[in-house]
């Protein structure tokens, strides 16, 4: 195998401003439950997991993306390297940052785990997907778990000897979980027989860790209809005694994207000799145990989106920097003008200024979203007010984490290849596997579709509406404070008018619930969670673009932090200049609510 090339590359400058100039982490640390963290080591772990990325996986994301994985006589085989790097990742433990100590894990905040995760998916996504379902795999049992199951299993899977895996999907039901057939049979002695198929698996099989541990919804012979008829079940490759346990990959897919990451069919028990063991102790606690899992992959696919978009991003700033094409537009009258970096044009430095905006302001809300659980942690039961104040922002911001980071991510993407033309569209450039690689996103974990329903259907109205009201409070807080602000009094004024139309839409939905009109809450659920989406972030932005100023103003800046917060001020004010309007426009779309998709007969489509 040729010398593998890394690509990857990011700006941990970002990450520090998020962490201890906006969102002041620094508020937690240095006692329980971070007693061993501070800012300093929180940078240091950082660059070193940077430094990892760039040695270790970044430059076998090309080769996963060729190599591919392959079935040979029932067993997956990973592509060149990935198992050195597995051992690697575990060796150093990055992969464990924010999981408990007492499980092997760091204790780190989780606003450095979700960093951390960044560097580590935007370098090689597909092989960061094995060691992340195995952490969430983990974490669940160590949650639900028997004293047996915690003490056996867990300690194997958090220190890379084990895998992990989630295995909801089946062929006849995707996103309808509650039709699952497999079944789980009782044999009497705590054990079950569990039997059925589970399809689009990833990491239902690798060559890299000596045992996998399937998390397997199944239903208990009589159970209920629907998820809640559903129990969660410990269903290992090998099991404990060593022997096999009737878990066979019957083939692997091959996808779009992310190809070093094997996406299995699974069958269990076609031989009836699969056992698994009951997640804990209670039967029909499936889709609660499950969501916690759920949950941290929702949120970890929107980091991969972050991730990939933003290595996307850098790769096109370097380009249009040595890329030269064309004269200056100053020089459009002169047939003898040098030919200059593609940078000096208008339109690329607008496409890049875009992606740039969305980028950071992706991070920042995943960032944002780390730290409330971060501020929850440390305040345990002290302020039950508090508590629920960081829980419900948490809920609310997660599926917009998911969704809006994920459709953004493709169109970063995209728009990196715009950037580099003709160039962008060949394999010899790393833009065109970053656009594979991202459409999954939006797709896998819940689709976005399913994101904005759970939005709008659950998130908006828990608590009575307080989430959503403490949220529109904090912005329009921040609206309040900064709408004459000398630099940014136009770009606060769009966030004012986004602010009502979002809250004006809130409302829409609730008008159409009490009107059972539930076909206009489908139709227009996505288009809210991007409205939604655009303020928050657009409010983040904004928020980091006056840090930025306040800095720029008080001078006394290195050149690399004056070029810095200058990048910071503009991310701000173009974001909310160019994409925050559209949440005005988009809020007339939705109070219309264009019936056609539900008026049109099935025939009218086209022809069968």
């Amino acid at each position: 195998m040729a010398q593998p090339i890394n690509r990857y590359k990011t700006d941990l400058r970002d990450f520090s401003f998020l962490l201890f100039e906006q969102f002041k982490l620094q508020d937690v640390l240095g006692a329980a439950p971070y007693s061993d963290w501070d800012e300093d080591t929180c940078n240091h772990v950082l660059s070193q997991v940077y430094e990892f990325a760039q040695k270790v996986t970044g430059p076998l994301n090309r080769v996963g993306d060729t190599q591919g994985c392959k079935l040979v006589d029932g067993k997956v085989i990973v592509p060149e390297g990935f198992k050195q790097a597995w051992d690697k990742l575990y060796e150093a433990g990055w992969r464990v940052l924010g999981a408990s100590s007492e499980h092997g894990g760091m204790d780190a905040p989780m606003a450095i785990s979700v960093l951390s995760d960044e560097l580590l998916s935007g370098s090689n996504t597909a092989f960061n997907m094995y060691p992340g379902l195995c952490l969430g795999a983990a974490e669940v049992i160590a949650e639900f778990g028997t004293a047996h199951q915690k003490h056996e299993i867990v300690p194997k899977m958090m220190n890379g000897t084990w895998g992990g895996t989630m295995c909801l999907t089946e062929p006849h039901a995707g996103s309808d979980v509650g039709s699952s057939t497999t079944t789980a049979r009782p044999l009497g002695d705590g054990t079950y027989a569990i039997k059925g198929v589970k399809i689009y698996i990833s990491g239902g099989d690798h060559d890299m860790a000596e045992n996998i541990i399937h998390l397997v919804l199944a239903r208990i012979d009589g159970a209920g209809a629907g998820t809640k008829g559903l129990s969660l079940f410990v269903v290992p490759k090998v099991r404990l005694d060593g022997t096999p346990n009737d878990v066979a990959v019957a083939s692997i897919e091959h996808k779009m994207g992310i190809n070093g990451s094997a996406t299995c069919v699974m069958n269990f028990g076609d031989n009836d000799g699969c056992i698994g063991t009951l997640v804990g102790e209670i039967e029909h606690q499936g889709m609660r145990q499950m969501f916690k899992m759920m949950n941290f992959a929702r949120i970890g696919v929107g980091i991969q989106g972050l991730a990939v978009a933003s290595s996307a991003y850098f790769n096109a700033l370097e380009y249009a920097r040595d890329r030269k094409q064309g004269s200056s537009i100053k020089e459009w009258k002169n047939p003898e003008a040098p030919r200059v970096a593609i940078i000096e044009h208008p339109n690329v430095r607008r496409d890049l200024l875009e992606m740039k905006s969305k980028v950071e302001g992706m991070r920042a809300l995943i960032t944002k979203l780390a730290v409330h659980a971060d501020r929850l942690k440390a305040i345990g039961a002290k302020d039950d007010a508090s508590a629920a104040y960081h829980q419900g922002q948490i809920d609310l911001l997660t599926p917009l984490v998911k969704a809006y980071c994920s459709d953004e991510a493709y169109r970063v993407c995209e728009k990196a290849i715009q950037v580099y033309g003709g160039a962008g569209y060949l394999k010899d450039w790393p833009v065109e596997q970053y656009a594979r690689d991202s459409k999954i996103f939006s797709i896998y974990e819940g689709t976005n579709a399913i994101q904005a329903l759970d939005l709008v259907g659950r998130k908006l109205g828990q608590g009575g509406g307080k989430n959503t009201q403490a949220f529109l409070g904090d912005v329009q807080k921040w609206i309040g404070a900064n709408k004459e602000h000398a630099d940014l009094k136009d770009s606060v004024a769009n966030l004012q008018k986004a602010h009502e139309a979002v809250g004006a839409s809130v409302m829409q939905f609730l008008g159409w619930f009490q009107a059972q009109k539930m076909p206009n809450i489908t139709l227009m659920a996505e288009r809210f969670l991007h409205m939604m989406s655009k303020l928050a972030i657009g409010w983040l932005l904004l928020d980091g673009a006056a840090i930025a100023i306040e800095k720029l103003n008080a001078g006394g800046l290195s050149e690399r932090d004056r070029a810095y917060y200058e990048g910071k001020k503009f991310s701000g004010i173009y974001y909310a200049m160019n994409i925050v309007p559209e949440v005005i426009g988009d809020a007339k779309t939705l109070r219309a609510c264009d019936e056609s998709p539900v008026s049109i007969a099935d025939a009218a489509f086209g022809p069968t």
